[in-house]
């Protein structure tokens, strides 16, 4: 049997969409995950079908700081390592999944001639993938836009895991509580968590509570000790799907990876996305994309007030059926099965089949 190689990480929007292209390799090939020590090796040492390859992380720092300096030399050091690893494991094929940790890996491939095919999730490239497109054969995007900056780029959608899509609200185990008369709200922050949400839940507790029943993915270590009968509180949620089964609305962040879950499985959203005071604003392009689409409600840290909020979400409920309605229509494509046969044809092409 084969072997393939996944890389990518730093957060879990990118561990996630390889895991769903995992789950359709893991049938015809022996799988392997090179990452850091961050969230992926957290996320993939769960894994029993995926072996584990450790580098180091290179980052660059989005202020000035003399840390900066030292990434050609540490860049260097992943590349050699990653290297050794890809020549031990000999691997027919890498699936990229973007981020900086999956730079050394898409290089160091590329100097031993290994086809490499590699994902991009946001509307705009990230640093990193606007590098690895230099080296990959081909870049798979989960928005048609994307596709149209060079012939490398195919539109593809965006990878997500079966699990997102079989989930079942019964599962969880405060669903008994769930006040059945009642929408649920849904109010997550990624993998991290997110303060800027977090505050919000704080300030309009109350008054959410009034017309909802509130779940909040808060973030590690990020729990707080809140008494309230319609209010239920997780640090992390490793059964997505039956959280997601469970919401009939969600407050988010921006991130690709989980909006574009929020779409296929049909949940009106209000977006706010990170600010460009620390990111570089591919959730504002996102989230954008999203409400001129007619799939979400949009609110930028910038304009929040609690007023504001709650009218956006008493948006969302009237018009229910519009923003639902909008979502269906939109093509879904079978991303996994995609993905992997565009690696098959690339391993088929090298051997020269």
């Amino acid at each position: 049997m084969q072997n393939i190689v996944l890389t990518g990480g730093g957060t879990a929007g990118h561990v996630y969409p390889a895991l769903a292209v995992a789950e359709h390799l893991k049938e015809e090939f022996k799988l392997h995950y090179i990452g850091s020590c961050g969230m992926e090796k957290e996320i993939v040492g769960k894994e029993p079908d995926i072996v584990f390859h450790e580098i180091e992380a290179v980052k660059l720092q989005r202020k000035l700081t003399l840390k900066n300096l030292l990434i050609p030399f540490k860049l260097l050091r992943s590349i050699s390592k990653a290297k050794k690893i890809l020549h031990k494991i000999s691997p027919a094929a890498i699936f990229s999944k973007g981020g900086y940790v999956s730079l050394p890996v898409v290089i160091a491939a590329h100097k031993l001639n290994i086809p490499i095919v590699s994902h991009e999730s946001d509307l705009t490239m990230g640093l990193a993938n606007k590098i690895i497109l230099r080296y990959c054969d081909c870049m798979c995007t989960a928005f048609e836009k994307t596709a149209e900056v060079n012939n490398k780029c195919v539109f593809t959608g965006q990878p997500i895991r079966k699990s997102i899509l079989t989930g079942k609200k019964e599962n969880l185990s405060f669903y008994k509580n769930l006040d059945k008369n009642m929408p649920t709200l849904l109010i997550v922050g990624g993998s991290s968590g997110a303060e800027f949400l977090n505050k919000i839940v704080k300030e309009s507790l109350d008054k959410l509570c009034e017309k909802f029943n509130v779940v909040h993915i808060c973030g590690k270590n990020k729990i707080e000790k809140i008494n309230h009968k319609n209010y239920f509180q997780l640090e992390y949620a490793h059964n997505m799907g039956d959280v997601l089964d469970a919401a009939d609305y969600v407050i988010s962040r921006a991130g690709s990876g989980a909006i574009n879950e929020f779409l296929t499985l049909n949940k009106p959203m209000l977006l706010i996305p990170l600010s460009k005071s620390c990111s570089r604003g591919d959730q504002i392009e996102n989230a954008k994309l999203f409400a001129n689409l007619g799939y979400c409600e949009m609110l930028e840290e910038e304009e929040y007030d609690e007023d504001k909020i709650l009218g956006k979400l008493d948006n969302l409920m009237k018009n229910d059926k519009i923003f639902k309605k909008n979502m269906k229509k939109t093509l879904k494509t079978d991303t996994c099965t995609q993905i992997c046969k565009i690696i098959k044809n690339l391993i088929k092409e090298k051997r020269g089949c």
